[in-house]
């Protein structure tokens, strides 16, 4: 790809400002955290879910935060229903802006919106799909890397309400049992495949297990606590 020569008469239109972009990327991200916040609201979380949320991002830095954000968006596709991008990068400018003439000189720059919008959507929509080989199911990453790979009768994706920003497992079949897979690249098993049936909560610990005639809760641990009695009665 050719790029433009930057000269003194195109230099405001073609020049990225480093400091400009990482200050922009700040702002961005805590505008990001605040829908978040808001989801988790929708979702009736609790006050100590969000503060779980909020504890567990302040220990990263700016790109970590970008990919657990990333991360947690792609668990829980509907943050970004109907989200205004312009609206959220609208906002990160102002914040950077320390005058109005600078904020409206940044907003008419239309090939500098286009690429804020444009990095906006990369750094924060990265999706996992699921592809099939052979009959059998698979995850790969945003990047069409592989994240578990085609050895699976059913493969149930982690799309589920969270409170932190762990990694949850997908719930798999294999030779007719359920167990649960880790999204890790290595395909790592975090519970054995002898459960005749598995599925998501939306409260930890996430799972519920059915094996024979027991039914019960089931941790990422493979801790399986059997009910009292069927809730479902």
């Amino acid at each position: 790809m050719i790029m433009e020569k930057i000269t003194p008469d195109n230099f405001d239109n073609l020049y990225l400002d480093p400091v400009e972009q990482q200050q922009i990327d700040l702002f961005v991200c805590r505008e990001m955290e605040r829908q978040v916040h808001r989801y988790i609201k929708a979702m009736s979380g609790s006050k100590k879910s969000m503060e779980c949320f909020i504890d567990r991002l302040s220990k990263l830095s700016l790109p970590q935060k970008e990919e657990a954000i990333a991360r947690y968006i792609d668990l829980n596709r509907k943050i970004i229903d109907g989200l205004d991008w312009k609206i959220i990068l609208t906002r990160s400018v102002a914040n950077y802006c320390d005058t109005f003439a600078y904020l409206i000189a940044l907003i008419q720059n239309k090939r500098k919106m286009v690429y804020y919008l444009q990095h906006i959507k990369q750094t924060y929509i990265k999706y996992h799909s699921v592809f099939e080989i052979n009959g059998k199911f698979g995850i790969k990453d945003h990047e069409g890397k592989v994240v578990i790979p085609a050895e699976y009768d059913f493969l149930r994706t982690p799309y589920v309400y969270v409170d932190d920003l762990s990694m949850v497992p997908v719930i798999a079949e294999k030779n007719g049992k359920m167990g649960l897979i880790l999204p890790d690249y290595h395909n790592t098993v975090a519970v054995d495949f002898i459960y005749d049936d598995i599925s998501l909560r939306d409260e930890y610990p996430y799972f519920e297990a059915r094996k024979g005639k027991k039914k019960g809760i089931l941790d990422t641990n493979g801790r399986f606590e059997e009910y009292a009695s069927d809730p479902a009665e």
